[in-house]
């Protein structure tokens, strides 16, 4: 009886399937779980992701109810503390920590529509302004840079103040802050990939203008967007609380942290609680964006690529 040896047969898959490149998001997920930092930034904000859809399930109290027989309790580890109310109560007899669960659930959605804003805007403008070059670019460009040269703040109030306070406006007002950023590093990136092989290519073939800038440069320009997209948001989240502080943003009885933390500034001293949580709360936020934009601007950049 003949017998059939398939093993040399079989080595050549072996080592095949052993040499293909891993999935993308495989590969991005190793790069990106190498920052401890960016991990736990990414915990976080999942973590906010989920106290912001769930607030009203997880909130013991409403955010704007007021306790008038509780006003200023203090934490409940804290002498005179109630379990009632786990973080204790600001000077109106608000759940401080319903507040801030709602809070988290306002910031997010001032970040998504800012960013969402400014993004949109922004690219579209340094696409133009990196393909046509010329007049388009120096119009846009110039622009860009008288805002740029206004203070960012600055630039908030002025906003809010044609347009009035309140939070729609604030996002607004962030929105136009932030526009420049994403059109400056949009033109730099279509700039780099015009002089690419495969935009030579796809004009020969006789793609139209929209197809090239659309399809073929933009797709290329996202890693960097996507970094400082994330980035944005927490600049946003301060811009917010700051235009609430200022009285601004939010307008009372809204579950904002600036706001929160304007309304709390004359007992700064008496009842520490009211200020030391919301500002906790922006820091918290804040760091948490932070590092996880570093950990993705590691794992989307190439030539930090290890």
């Amino acid at each position: 009886m003949n017998t059939v040896n398939t093993t040399p047969a079989a080595a050549p898959s072996a080592k095949a399937a052993a040499s293909a490149p891993p999935h993308p998001l495989r590969e991005f997920w190793g790069y990106f779980s190498q920052n401890r930092g960016a991990v736990i930034g990414l915990a976080v904000i999942v973590a906010m992701v989920l106290m912001a859809l769930f607030a009203d399930v997880i909130a013991p109290h409403s955010p704007i109810e007021q306790f008038r027989q509780s006003t200023l309790v203090p934490p409940v580890w804290q002498a005179g503390g109630s379990s009632q109310f786990l973080l204790g109560t600001d000077p109106v007899g608000r759940d401080m920590l319903s507040r801030l669960i709602h809070g988290v659930r306002l910031s997010l959605l001032i970040g998504l529509v800012s960013i969402s804003l400014s993004l949109t805007t922004g690219v579209l403008l340094g696409l133009l302004a990196g393909y046509f070059r010329g007049m388009v670019e120096i119009a846009i460009m110039r622009l860009m840079d008288i805002m740029l040269a206004l203070p960012s703040l600055l630039l908030a109030i002025a906003v809010v103040a044609i347009l009035g306070p309140g939070l729609m406006n604030a996002m607004y007002a962030i929105a136009v802050v932030m526009l420049p950023h994403y059109a400056r590093q949009t033109r730099a990136a279509v700039i780099g990939e015009m002089s690419r092989d495969y935009v030579s290519a796809s004009r020969i073939a006789g793609a139209s203008t929209l197809r090239i800038m659309f399809n073929c440069v933009l797709p290329n320009c996202l890693a960097p967007l996507i970094v400082q997209a994330t980035l944005g948001f927490s600049s946003a989240i301060l811009d917010a609380a700051a235009l609430g502080f200022l009285g601004m943003g939010a307008q009372p009885p809204t579950p904002e942290w600036g706001s929160m933390l304007a309304s709390a500034m004359e007992f700064i001293q008496s009842a520490w609680w009211v200020v030391a949580f919301p500002g906790l709360a922006i820091l918290i936020s804040v760091l948490a964006f932070n590092l996880m934009g570093d950990g993705l601007r590691d794992a989307l950049d190439p030539k930090l690529k290890r």
